[in-house]
């Protein structure tokens, strides 16, 4: 993929994963064994309050990081529920609030993501509370079941108000209905843990439920992306500004012919210098994929 014009491969990354550890019904062992024959790359176990010595568990090709999901109480007596990625097996799962985790987790060489924000109950403004986040989950595929799985209000109000915020899209597997409904792309040069964890940390990857996103450029104030048809392409930036690009029907080319439409934008002369904007992709059936957002 070309990532801002940095040649990458790509990697499908599940990183939001319980088990028999907390409240999972897989067990790690079958749950790595499910991802790696559903064809990801990479799967980070995130258990409640628990690690999982992920160096123990059995894997041909898949990419296993160490996590732990924690859940210090928040603002109006909320739970936290913090998607720590690459902590250390024994990590504790116990904090008297929410910074206290966000440190130690970092602290670790670990990466925190706001897991659900809107599920959880929180404003933009108790998200941005926290300080020295890597982002939140834009899409969560169990919350879908009380219509809470999509974050795109709570994302954009965090960029609206200056703060640089990267979005991810997760299974948060429990049970075998979460499975394979949302994910991570993760742009790096090889899957070795410390790369993935490096991409995630930079913000070099992108999140789907479907739709593939194939390069993005930004140059001289113009964006330009392909990806695979879809129904709408739009880049989003700060409040009521944005280009929805006229989407023509997807023609062929590529390796394998593939399908691919393309948007291209002058986003200088559509948005505000200062503002941030963002690809965000719908297909005909709904399915949405995400960029990470850019300042213009």
């Amino acid at each position: 993929m070309n990532f801002y014009g940095k040649e990458l491969n790509v990697y499908k990354a599940n990183l939001h994963t319980h088990s028999t550890t907390s409240d999972g019904f897989f067990t790690p062992q079958q749950i790595v064994r499910i991802y790696e024959e559903g064809g990801y790359d990479c799967l980070c176990l995130t258990d409640h309050k628990n690690t999982n010595a992920v160096s123990e568990l059995k894997s041909k090709n898949m990419t296993l990081l160490s996590g732990i999901e924690l859940h210090p109480v928040g603002p109006r007596n909320i739970p936290w529920h913090l998607l720590c990625i690459n902590v250390p097996y024994g990590f504790p799962g116990e904090f008297a609030c929410g910074q206290e985790a966000v440190d130690a987790v970092n602290a670790a060489g670990g990466i925190v993501f706001v897991a659900h924000p809107y599920w959880c109950g929180f404003t933009s403004a108790e998200v941005m509370s926290l300080q020295n986040t890597a982002g939140m989950e834009v899409y969560n595929t169990s919350t879908r079941y009380i219509g809470k799985e999509f974050n795109m209000t709570i994302w954009d109000e965090v960029l609206d108000h200056g703060r640089m915020c990267n979005a991810l899209a997760v299974d948060d597997v429990h049970q075998l209905h979460d499975l394979f409904r949302g994910w991570t792309m993760i742009c790096a040069e090889d899957k070795k843990p410390e790369s993935l964890v490096s991409a995630l940390r930079n913000g070099e990857y992108y999140a789907t439920m479907g739709p593939e996103i194939y390069s993005l450029e930004y140059k001289d104030g113009v964006f330009r992306a392909k990806f695979s048809a879809v129904e709408s392409a739009i880049l989003m930036s700060n409040k009521c500004y944005g280009n929805c690009g006229t989407v023509p029907d997807a023609h062929y080319l590529g390796e394998g012919n593939r399908p691919v439409s393309e948007l291209v934008c002058n986003a200088k002369e559509w948005f505000p210098a200062g503002s941030y904007a963002r690809l965000q992709l719908r297909s005909a059936d709904g399915r949405y994929a995400w960029s990470n957002p850019f300042m213009v």
